[in-house]
């Protein structure tokens, strides 16, 4: 075998790594522009958890300095881009640790990016509408901070706050669908995976409460949905057979 025939699957990697750094790059920045475009509308979104908060002065927060909204509309421009682009870069992940995918697992593949785009809904749809209320309910109880003293919240940190909760709890609701594709390329066993369900669940508990406010409710509101997740991605894989081995 020639040393250019032994040279061409690197090339050809090399090159497929390439084209799916551009094609999430250009993911990227595609859905940073349609989050620059409604960042207003964004940011309103995101300020909007912090009205219910009785002892907040003026109602409103504040900037400490005037270059604090323009920062902040970046980085909210370019966090709220990375979510919504998520399904392509996790694509563009299996594409290239997994190049020799059958035409089942191909379609396999695809269901699961549509699953993971709707898992990614679902996440911020109930971190925002769920979880962020209680955790600032619990936060803001006159226990910590006694009913005289009011709130003067900054405006980048606290948005921030909730962005930041979003994202991490969106990107953990990934991991059941990796699992359940590592299940179909046959990479983990289901056997195997069940039987290592008390250490995965406690794992679980653990990455809720790196991931979410130093309170109760937050972790057991994002580490509930995972094991739940968890065990029926272990029942779907029996019931198509994944895993087995």
């Amino acid at each position: 075998m020639s040393s250019k025939n032994k040279e061409m699957p690197i090339i050809g990697h090399i090159r497929e790594l390439r084209n799916i750094i551009l094609t999430s790059a250009l993911a990227l920045v595609i859905a940073c522009v349609v989050s620059y475009i409604f960042a207003n509308q964004i940011i309103e979104i995101f300020t909007k958890p912090f009205s219910g908060i009785d002892s907040l002065v003026d109602k409103t927060l504040v900037v400490s300095s005037v270059a604090e909204g323009f920062v902040s509309q970046l980085r909210i421009t370019v966090i709220a881009g990375l979510i919504l682009s998520m399904p392509v870069h996790i694509f563009g992940i299996v594409r290239f640790i997994f190049p020799g995918l059958t035409t089942r697992e191909k379609r396999i593949t695809m269901s699961f990016l549509i699953v993971s785009l709707v898992l990614i809904i679902i996440g911020a749809y109930f971190v925002y509408f769920w979880l962020i209320p209680i955790a600032i309910d619990f936060l803001t109880r006159p226990y910590f901070v006694p009913a005289s003293v009011g709130f003067l919240l900054n405006y980048q940190s606290n948005i921030f706050y909730v962005l930041t909760f979003i994202l991490w709890a969106v990107i953990a609701l990934q991991a059941p669908l990796i699992m359940e594709i590592l299940m179909v390329m046959n990479i983990l066993k289901r056997r195997q995976v069940w039987k290592a369900t008390r250490y995965i669940i406690v794992s679980i508990f653990v990455l809720a409460a790196i991931v979410t406010p130093p309170d109760v409710a937050s972790q057991i509101g994002i580490a509930m949905p995972l094991i739940v997740f968890y065990f029926l991605a272990i029942l779907i894989a029996k019931i198509f057979k994944f895993g087995e081995g």
